[in-house]
C-alpha cells in the first residue's frame, strides 16, 4: 500500500480493462511523482500480503476501534480519500498517485471494482484507504492518516469487510514497519500468483477478459447487510455500518 521505483513504462493510455487485467496477473501501474505524465507496470519480486486470518489486533488498537472514536465509512467518499492519499505530507513530500491513476480509479469505482474506507473525527476526514476488489482479492493501493492510529483504524475495518465478504487474498504490495506490525508478510512472486491465481480464476475469462462478477467472488459489501455472502447462516449484526465494538469482536480470535 505504498510506492517503490517503478519497473517499465505503460506506453498505451489507462483504460479500466486494461487495468483489471493487469492486476489479475500480478501487476499494476504507479507514477514516478504527482506531477509525473508516464505511469509504469510494477511486479515485485517479493510481494507484501496481509494474511486475513492473521491480522494482529494489538490491545490498544481493539480499545481504539471499540471505543467508536472514529467514525468509520466504506465507498461514502472514494475521490477524496484518493486524492488525500495523492497529497504530499511531511513525512511523504511526493506520492506515485498522479491524475491519470486517479482518473482510471474514479472510473473503476463507477463500475464497482474500487473501493474505500474512510475514517472520520467528527466532520474531518483523517485517514482511510482505497484498492481495487477482483474476485476474492482486494489489492490495497494506499493509505492515509492525519490523525493517530486513523490508518491502523482504516485497515482493522478493512479486514473484517473482507473476511465477513468470502474474501481470501490482500494484497498490499510492498512491505512497510506499519504493515508489519498489523501482520503482514512478504512472499515470493511465484507463491504470490499462485494466491493470485485461486482468488481472480472465476472473474478472468478465456480472452483474459475481466468480468465484474463470478461464482464464488468476494462481496464488498456484505458487512454491511451483517453476513456473508451466499450464506444460510445467522447474521453476524444488524444491517447497516456495524459498531466499532462489532469490528473488534469479528477480529480479536485472529490476533
Amino acid at each position: 500500500m505504498n510506492a517503490a521505483p517503478p519497473d517499465r513504462p505503460i506506453v498505451t493510455p489507462l483504460d479500466p480493462q486494461l487495468v483489471l487485467g493487469a492486476y489479475a496477473v500480478g501487476v499494476f501501474p504507479m507514477a514516478d511523482g504527482r506531477d509525473a505524465d508516464s505511469v509504469y507496470w510494477v511486479e515485485p519480486k517479493t510481494r507484501a500480503i496481509m494474511p486475513l486470518d492473521g491480522f494482529h489486533l494489538s490491545h490498544s488498537l481493539r480499545k481504539t476501534v471499540a471505543s467508536d472514536r472514529f467514525r468509520v465509512t466504506a465507498d461514502t467518499a472514494f475521490k477524496r480519500i484518493v486524492a488525500l492519499c495523492a497529497e504530499a505530507a511531511e513525512d511523504r513530500p511526493d506520492t506515485w498517485i498522479n491524475p491519470q491513476i486517479e482518473r482510471v480509479f474514479a472510473t473503476l469505482h463507477r463500475l464497482g471494482f474500487a473501493h474505500s474506507i474512510e475514517v472520520w473525527e467528527g466532520e474531518r476526514l483523517v485517514g482511510g484507504l482505497y484498492g481495487l476488489a477482483l474476485g476474492r482479492a482486494f489489492f490495497g493501493e494506499s493509505m492515509v492518516s492525519r490523525a493517530r492510529d486513523a490508518s491502523k483504524v482504516a485497515i482493522a475495518w478493512l479486514v473484517a469487510r473482507l473476511r465477513v465478504g468470502g474474501f481470501t487474498l490482500l494484497d498490499c504490495q510492498f512491505m512497510t514497519e506499519h504493515l508489519a506490525s498489523l501482520g503482514a508478510i512478504e512472499i515470493p512472486r511465484a507463491d504470490y500468483l499462485g494466491l493470485l491465481s485461486g482468488a481472480v480464476d472465476n472473474v478472468v475469462g478465456a480472452a483474459g477478459g475481466v468480468t465484474a462478477a463470478g461464482v464464488g467472488a468476494g462481496d464488498f459489501r456484505a458487512l454491511d447487510r451483517g453476513t456473508a455472502p451466499d450464506s444460510d447462516e445467522p447474521a453476524l449484526t444488524e444491517p447497516g455500518p456495524p459498531s466499532g465494538k462489532v469490528i473488534a469482536q469479528l477480529l480479536v480470535h485472529t490476533s
